[in-house]
């Protein structure tokens, strides 16, 4: 247990001074920064090459955390988030306390509540919402573990989690679900 404490604080400290991580998540491994920070998420938005109007999503470790981070969260999704036996994400109409940056164009928010052992062990203790996007340039294919992450992609971030990286499991995507002001739900990807 002492390398993903170490490895926990490591992290939590490049994500206190606006550092980019590459870590494990609950999908795959993920480009990471303290989704509360401008700057930070710029910096995310110039590594993956992406245009800033594409939305990125956060995760938390707990579905208590939901309502800090999206306004009027509609009871349905807390029941989907404790139900969910795969990664769940939910994209709320009106994402809050986060930058601004990280919100489509119409004010929505994706936020995932994770339940992998690094990754929510990294929320906690950092206690702040974590940017989450696949490892990659915009538009390549997502890598599906460590191994498969471009020199590019190590090379641009401020520090990298050394915990899981021989994990040669192939995790598969979250499924995403929008959700609107009146509850309904709009399956995006099963």
């Amino acid at each position: 247990m002492a390398l993903i404490d170490e490895e926990i604080k490591r992290a939590c400290d490049t994500l206190a001074k606006g550092g980019i991580i590459l870590y494990p998540t609950d999908t795959i491994w993920g480009i990471g920064c303290d989704a509360t920070n401008d700057e930070a998420v710029k910096k995310v938005f110039e590594i993956k090459q992406r245009a800033d109007s594409k939305a990125l999503i956060v995760l938390v470790d707990n579905p208590v955390k939901i309502d800090f981070y999206a306004e009027d969260v509609p009871e349905i999704t807390k029941e989907l988030v404790e139900v969910a036996d795969k990664p769940l994400t939910i994209v709320y109409p009106r994402g809050r306390n986060l930058s601004p940056l990280l919100l489509s164009e119409d004010g929505c928010v994706g936020i995932r509540v994770t339940s992998e052992e690094f990754s929510k062990k990294l929320c906690f203790r950092f206690k702040k919402a974590l940017v989450s996007t696949s490892a990659n340039i915009s538009g390549e294919v997502a890598p599906a573990n460590f191994g498969e992450i471009s020199d590019y992609i190590i090379n641009s971030v401020d520090y990298v989690v050394d915990f899981r990286r021989s994990d040669i499991s192939k995790p598969s995507a979250s499924s995403v679900i929008k959700v609107s002001d009146g509850g309904v739900i709009k399956i995006i990807r099963e």
